[in-house]
């Protein structure tokens, strides 16, 4: 069967049928079509190399216009589709996807004698004259001809109100729209908006393995792929075939090839020759550029090569508006593992050649590994020495550390400046103690001025800081609060930071906000922007200590993203944004949000994050998990986290870690396990006080005076516990602890009632903070019987029976019930009438023409004129077809 002009209308039917579906396709939330840089545009453009899930988001969104009953034209194109091939798929789109069999007749029928325009501007007219409610999608675009794209472009320039366009392609649109996205009628996709988030990730995992994937995992995941759909659906494919999740993801992280390679071996294996031999030469690079490529290649046309490869391959990935690109980790651990079997002189000369390339263009570091690479090791240390200490300054924290772990120790004595660079890295870390090696070593130098012992005062406090020894870090840095010597931008903000830090330390919060306030704006440079991340850091935490965890969201939620863009999810800095966010997401009561920000960072915060922070991630995560229902998960996080202590010699986190577990306890009335871990609390105190000042005793005593009062809650010693509560409340006021003030308050209410006096009172003054501040676990975490009375005051002050949402209860896991109106379900659309969607109902549910009739409460002939509507609207021959055509047409959901 053909169309009147002779094109087969087969094919032109595969063209214009939607493809099915993937079973666990992810919807996206950030990209609705309601999202707000989608909600008023006419017309939207979906670019990016194969590989990103264009089709995929297309399938999700014609869900969504379905969904609210709107009509989808869809339209595949074919290889070397003419305007008048395009004008026909155009036509039987909407013909199949709104049930239209007459639409376009006069159009069909013109054959070849209508024009190009002549023919859009037909099509264009005889949409809005329906009144259909349409949006037309256009999958793989790139494929149109000169002619066809002109006529597209026509199409999307001449919209009808009622007529949205959607058009997905690899490449080759952005010409075509840019007076329509300048003018804000369209929008363009890139690969950056299309790349998979962490959020997006865990979701896809966890439905895919209905949950038996953990968080860590599923981050460990996301980080290898970079976000890259197509090798997301790799990786879960391995695993699929794997057996271990967290060996499978082992392998794929050791970063030698093998397991890449035959990831990708299908991909690989297909590349002709001379791309193989491309690929291999460039992947050597981290970032690419067409130059560079020409300098590694020796091609005179590698930059078309390459432009090539970036349309074809899903091997690349490629910045909006930007020469750079840089191959997918996947790939290009694959690629050199071939790399190394090239010839060794061939290699040689691959790293010199691209050494020179980016020498010459200022990229001292990466001309250095290069360097290194092809064993000139005195050129490589002076280009490293050139660049490590800006690079410290700019956060590059691992890129220093790598650099570290390879400089002999007699190539750190001859050179100052890498020395110093290693000196600020170590201090920021567990490894501060040779930090304050390297800063004894330069200050016995003799031309050391002002300038330089200001900085190393800077890098010792850090190190003691970063020691757990805040009466050291304050001795240190006091000569020099209250006159920097030095006027740069970024020490400046160091300086405002370091003054902001101290003032926690002392219980002044607010204080600290008010020192990064008096920090001069305006300064540019990689190095200030570093501080100020940090200067955002430390005024997130001091809200956190105030317990305003509202504040802590409003203003770390972007401050994470943009962290998290620039330096990377595993950089030690976005990892404690991660922390303070994660302890106020817990605090809202928003564990599974908590758990995500959390997911693979651990590590990171134990090696790299500030003492509070690293306090902050084990406990929060030992609190998620105890939320979970996995009370030994918890314990053994917390027993974690005393082992850190233990390794890091920082008792503080130790007695963190025993008083966490004492509360926990306590909650359960164990009154012995409590009476032991109070005791070996005491015994550390007892050991470790009289090497710390009275800011580290007064931070370690609220924990120990707090961890008795959960030992007598636990053996129902009310007295005691009354004395050990009181004892911890000036504690808890004069370090101004928001949560420990409140939580105080609640267990000081508890322990009156259970002593037979009237502690309501001070329990609802302590509900109401919890209000105002945005806690609403504090009460089930403080013990599970104050939530209960808190819950029950909450009714009895409100007068009815609506529970407080604003106070947690412990999570009980209950069976999920079978859910109501399971069954075939006609989507409520343009395309169909609401008798015609009933009676697909009933076919699908296999039912005669008399059962329908009967169950409709109508005669069967009434049923047989819905049928012949409904055949004819859905190109159908028969009722099976006709329930699978609208099945495959997104008509029809609930059956398989």
């Amino acid at each position: 069967m053909t169309t009147s002009s002779g094109t087969p209308l087969p094919a032109l039917m595969l063209k214009t049928t939607p493809p099915r579906a993937p079973r666990h396709l992810l919807t996206r939330v950030r990209l609705a079509l309601d999202e707000q840089r989608f909600r008023d545009r006419q017309v939207i453009v979906v670019q990016a190399p194969p590989g990103f899930g264009k089709t995929s988001l297309l399938a999700q969104w014609r869900r969504e216009v379905l969904a609210r009953g709107a009509a989808v034209a869809w339209t595949s194109v074919d290889e070397h589709v003419d305007p008048q091939r395009l004008l026909q798929s155009l036509v039987h789109a909407v013909r199949f996807g709104c049930g239209r069999p007459a639409f376009g007749r006069t159009l069909l029928e013109g054959g070849a004698s209508v024009g190009a325009l002549e023919g859009v501007t037909a099509w264009l007219a005889e949409v809005a004259h329906t009144s259909l409610d349409l949006v037309l999608m256009v999958d793989e675009a790139e494929r149109l001809s000169a002619e066809a794209l002109s006529a597209l472009s026509y199409l999307m320039h001449n919209t009808p109100p009622n007529l949205r366009v959607v058009v997905a392609a690899r490449s080759g649109l952005e010409a075509e729209v840019a007076d329509m996205c300048a003018y804000g009628h369209c929008v363009l996709v890139g690969p950056e908006l299309l790349r998979f988030r962490m959020e997006d990730t865990l979701e896809l995992v966890r439905s895919r393995f209905d949950g038996k994937i953990d968080a860590d995992t599923c981050a460990r995941i996301h980080e290898i792929v970079e976000g890259w759909p197509l090798g997301l659906q790799l990786a879960l494919a391995a695993l699929e075939r794997g057996g271990d999740p967290r060996a499978v993801v082992a392998t794929l992280s050791a970063r030698d090839g093998i397991q890449q390679e035959q990831l990708l071996g299908g991909l690989l294996a297909k590349l002709a020759p001379e791309d193989a031999d491309f690929l291999t030469r460039i992947s050597v690079a981290d970032l690419l550029h067409p130059e560079l490529c020409a300098a590694l290649t020796g091609m005179e046309r590698s930059a078309e090569h390459l432009a090539r490869l970036m349309r074809d391959l899903p091997i690349f990935a490629v910045a909006d508006d930007s020469e750079w690109c840089r191959l997918h980790m996947l790939a290009r651990d694959a690629l050199r593992a071939r790399v190394a079997e090239l010839p060794a002189a061939e290699q040689e000369q691959l790293h010199l050649r691209a050494m020179r390339w980016l020498e010459g263009r200022g990229m001292l570091e990466e001309a250095a590994r290069h360097a290194l690479a092809a064993g000139n090791r005195e050129v490589a240390y002076n280009l490293a020495e050139q660049c490590l200490y800006d690079a410290a300054m700019q956060g590059q924290v691992g890129t220093v550390l790598e650099w570290v772990e390879l400089l002999p120790a007699s190539e750190l004595d001859k050179r100052p400046r890498l020395r110093l660079a290693a000196a600020w890295v170590l201090a920021l870390s567990e490894r501060h103690v040779e930090a304050e090696r390297l800063v004894a070593h330069i200050l016995e130098g003799a031309d050391v001025d002002v300038g330089l012992r200001y900085e190393c005062a800077l890098i010792g406090s850090g190190a003691a800081y970063y020691a757990d020894e805040p009466d050291r870090c304050l001795a240190l840095f006091e000569p020099w609060a209250n006159a920097p010597p030095s006027r740069d931008p970024a020490l400046l903000q160091m300086h405002a930071n370091r003054l902001s830090v101290l003032a926690i330390l002392r219980g002044d919060p607010a204080l600290a906000r008010r020192h990064q306030q008096e920090v001069p704006r305006g300064a540019h440079g990689a190095g200030f922007a570093y501080s100020s991340l940090w200067g955002e850091f430390i005024t997130g935490l001091s809200y956190l200590w105030e317990g305003q965890v509202q504040l802590v969201e409003q203003m770390m939620q972007p401050v994470l993203a943009r962290t998290d863009e620039s330096l990377g999810r595993r950089h030690p800095l976005s990892c404690m944004l991660a922390a303070l966010l994660a302890a106020a997401a817990y605090e809202r009561d928003r564990i599974d949000e908590a758990a995500a920000l959390l997911a693979n960072r651990l590590d990171v915060l134990e090696r790299t994050g500030t003492p509070e922070t690293a306090l902050l991630g084990y406990r929060t995560a030992a609190r998620v998990a105890a939320a979970q229902g996995a009370e030994h998960r918890s314990l053994d996080l917390l027993e974690t986290l005393f082992a850190i202590g233990a390794a890091r010699s920082m008792p503080r986190l130790c007695i963190v870690s025993l008083t966490e577990q004492t509360r926990m306890h306590a909650g359960r009335f164990r009154s012995e396990t409590c009476r032991m871990l109070a005791a070996r609390i005491d015994e550390i105190v007892a050991r470790e006080e009289e090497g710390y000042g009275p800011v580290w005793r007064r931070m370690v005593e609220l924990q120990r005076t707090t961890s008795h009062a959960h030992a007598a809650i636990a053996a129902q010693d009310w007295r005691a516990a009354r004395d050990a509560l009181e004892r911890a409340s000036p504690f808890a006021q004069g370090m101004k602890l928001g949560r420990a003030w409140i939580e105080n308050m609640a267990l000081r209410a508890y322990v009156l009632d259970r002593s037979s006096e009237d502690g309501r009172a001070l329990l609802r003054e302590a509900m109401d903070l919890a209000r105002t501040y945005g806690f609403v676990r504090v009460f089930v975490d403080a013990h599970p019987a104050i939530a209960d009375w808190a819950r029950s005051l909450s009714l009895d002050g409100a007068g009815h029976a609506e529970p407080d949402k604003t106070i947690a209860v412990a999570r009980v896991m209950r069976p999920e019930l079978p859910r109501e109106g399971g069954g075939p379900r006609a989507i409520p659309s343009m395309v169909l009438t609401p008798k015609e969607r009933e009676v697909l109902e009933l076919l699908a549910r296999n039912l005669s023409n008399k059962e329908v009739a009967h169950a409709m409460g109508v005669g069967e002939v009434t049923v047989k004129w819905h049928l012949k509507n409904l055949f004819d609207k859905l190109d159908a021959a028969n009722r099976k077809h006709v329930v699978r055509r609208a099945q495959l047409l997104g008509l029809l959901e609930g059956i398989e």
